[in-house]
């Protein structure tokens, strides 16, 4: 049967070879169809070229992408600008990267509707007004007014989808759109979405490493493996009866993790200490009231909340990069100055972040083997043969190939990008990291291997971790204990191992009920009240 959307023998080649190799798939309309597979499978790729569009260094060098019955190889630039935005429309993983900072978010969510003529700019804001409040969205009458960098990552993300949907398009390509979202906000996002298809017929393609979120979202599923396709079919079938071993072994690893925290460090010093920080930006309201934290030496804390919660806000005071409003934090017993600029240079090594985005935290312009080199260079001193076999080391921690040195940001995957992202913090060889969200951008095998990974820094380095994220497993997977973050503040503090024996504040009830199971139609049983109504 013809599919509305028809990918037939697609390869995709770089410099280096075959990314995409013989893939072909279809996609009804009104359907849902899912890409999963490892870091580096060609998922985004494969995205990409449905609106007929390829990386630099990348060309389309066979096969045949049809929408709609429009040939998209065989047609001009100027065809597919038409298309794009209008019928076809995609939603990045990286929100932060798909805005301009200068520009307000209203002009930006509506500026496709407005480029394609499709209504007049009072017509385009009303809709985007409508797409706010069911993206649920805080205050959709003014948010619309501030910038980028005046939003948390995970309200960017909503915002990127409206700037989607606005359009009405023909395809909707979402590439790991709940990424940067809390797992309630993520429950109302993923209904949107569906009701988006359902209501508007619209056929979708669903970029995910998330097998749980999958399971919600997709009609079928193509399982891919190095830019080759290893098995498709109905989502019932690939998740709970898989035929293939690779596509087994992803199912195995979502169904595998459990709580394996270390155990709490007990009588331990404290290596880092927050009292009494509170924390704003600019002169607006305090993002953190009152924070009193105690980190011991080789403990690891994780940190949990709605997007806008203050888990981002608590790690750039921790780092420097905010002074606090009042308090002050302290390592190993002494005092820090409330910015990096008045840090010391071993202050500054001593504490080290790993940033949520990796694509604006990481210079496009240097190679994978600079961006590793600089903080070695800074804090050890290394030159020469010895800074090229340290840079080696690294690589080799994060399980990427040596030849990754030679290769820049844009050549990466967001799996293999977020992995340098660590990489270049563990260069400096901290006594604290501070991983906010870390494994967000990971497929669960790589994810699986990346917690592993920090345990095990943990133990033979006594490295101390805040960990930050909305993944509650991953939390309670490399964590001793849990700070559940509402509004700015601690509202409960419990082991991870026993956190949800132990949970008594009614949101982390809700964190806890709202993480997506690996059954299909766990979404429309899945709690339906917002944050919002929750009270301290």
């Amino acid at each position: 049967m013809s599919g509305w959307v028809e990918v037939e023998g697609l390869q995709v080649c770089g410099p280096n070879g075959p990314i995409v190799d013989q893939v072909s798939f279809q996609v009804a309309k009104g359907e849902v169809l899912a890409l999963i597979g490892e870091s580096g499978s060609g998922k985004t790729t494969i995205a990409l070229a449905l609106m007929g569009y390829v990386r630099g260094g990348c060309r389309i060098t066979s096969g045949a992408i049809r929408v709609g019955g429009r040939d998209l190889v065989a047609s001009r630039e100027r065809q597919l600008q038409a298309l794009r935005g209008a019928k076809i429309a995609y939603i990045a993983q990286s929100a932060a990267a798909a805005f301009n900072p200068s520009l307000n978010l209203m002009d930006q969510v509506v500026e496709p509707a407005l480029a394609h003529r499709l209504m007049d700019r009072a017509s385009a804001e009303a809709k985007a007004l409508d797409l706010f409040r069911a993206l649920g969205l805080p205050s959709p009458e003014t948010i619309g007014r501030r910038y980028p960098h005046q939003v948390s990552g995970g309200q960017l993300q909503r915002l990127m989808a409206a700037m989607a949907l606005i359009t009405d398009p023909e395809l909707v390509i979402l590439d790991e759109p709940t990424t940067a979202l809390d797992v309630t906000t993520q429950i109302e996002a993923l209904r949107v979405f569906k009701r988006v298809v359902r209501d508007l017929g619209v056929s979708a393609v669903y970029v995910s490493h998330d097998l749980a979120v999958v399971a919600q979202m997709a009609d079928r599923i193509v399982v891919l493996n190095n830019g080759r396709v290893r098995e498709q079919g109905a989502a019932e079938q690939v998740l709970e009866a898989p035929a293939d071993p690779y596509t087994r072994s992803l199912v195995a690893a979502a169904q595998a993790r459990r709580p394996h925290p270390s155990g709490r460090v007990e009588d331990a010093e404290a290596v880092l200490e927050l009292r009494g920080v509170s924390a704003r930006y600019g002169r607006g309201p305090e993002v953190l009231h009152d924070i009193d934290l105690a980190l011991p030496r080789g403990g690891s804390l994780g940190v949990i909340g709605e997007s806008g919660s203050g888990k981002s806000t608590l790690a750039r005071v921790v780092s420097g990069l905010l002074p606090a409003a009042s308090g002050e934090v302290r390592l190993a017993g002494r005092t820090l100055a409330p910015t990096v600029g008045k840090r010391t240079r071993e202050e500054l090594r001593r504490i080290q972040i790993v940033f949520q985005n990796a694509d604006t935290a990481l210079n496009p312009a240097h190679t994978v083997g600079r961006l590793l080199a600089r903080p070695v260079a800074l804090y050890e001193g290394l030159r020469g043969a010895a800074l090229e076999a340290r840079v080696r080391e690294l690589l080799d921690l994060i399980r990427l190939p040596a030849g990754f040195a030679n290769r820049r940001c844009g050549e990466l995957s967001g799996g293999q990008k977020q992995r340098i992202n660590l990489a270049r913090a563990l260069a400096a060889r901290p006594d604290v990291v501070l991983c906010d969200e870390v494994t967000s951008a990971l497929d669960t095998v790589v994810a699986a291997a990346m917690l592993a990974f920090l345990a095990e820094l943990r133990r033979e380095l006594g490295l101390s971790m805040i960990f930050i994220s909305h993944d509650i497993s991953a939390v309670q997977e490399v964590c001793d204990e849990v700070a559940v973050f509402y509004a700015g503040e601690i509202v409960e503090r419990a082991p991870a191992a026993d956190l949800a024996q132990a949970a008594r504040h009614p949101y982390t009830e809700l964190l806890l009920a709202s993480t997506p199971q690996l059954r299909r139609g766990w979404l429309e049983s899945a709690p339906v009240c917002a944050p919002a109504n929750i009270h301290r």
